[in-house]
């Protein structure tokens, strides 16, 4: 038997009510981790940008991402000190899901 993660989809449900849409938006995703969140979200997004620390939980979230989304996704290896002090652009909403 497989675990399956937020099959009522909450973790969705909360962000869309925190975050009105992801219609057309830049998201930056604060600890993406495999990138299990920002798939749900990724389709209907502009472009995402997902960081995390851990580089094999990222080259995961890079080798899942669906190939009809990849030129909406990038992801680097990066705390968000690391990253906020490099320029980066502008984003519409940052997301920080599970990332205390």
């Amino acid at each position: 038997m497989s675990i399956r993660l937020d099959p009522e989809e909450a973790e969705l449900k909360a962000l869309a009510a925190f975050a009105a849409d992801f219609d057309g938006k830049r998201i930056l995703e604060v600890g993406c981790g495999t990138g299990r969140l920002t798939w749900r979200y990724l389709d209907r997004a502009a472009h995402v940008v997902g960081i995390d620390p851990n580089a094999a939980r990222l080259s995961r979230a890079v080798a899942d991402t669906p190939p009809r989304l990849r030129d909406r996704a990038e992801f680097h290896v990066a705390d968000i000190d690391a990253f906020a002090a490099a320029p980066s652009g502008k984003f519409d909403t940052i997301i920080l899901a599970w990332s205390l």
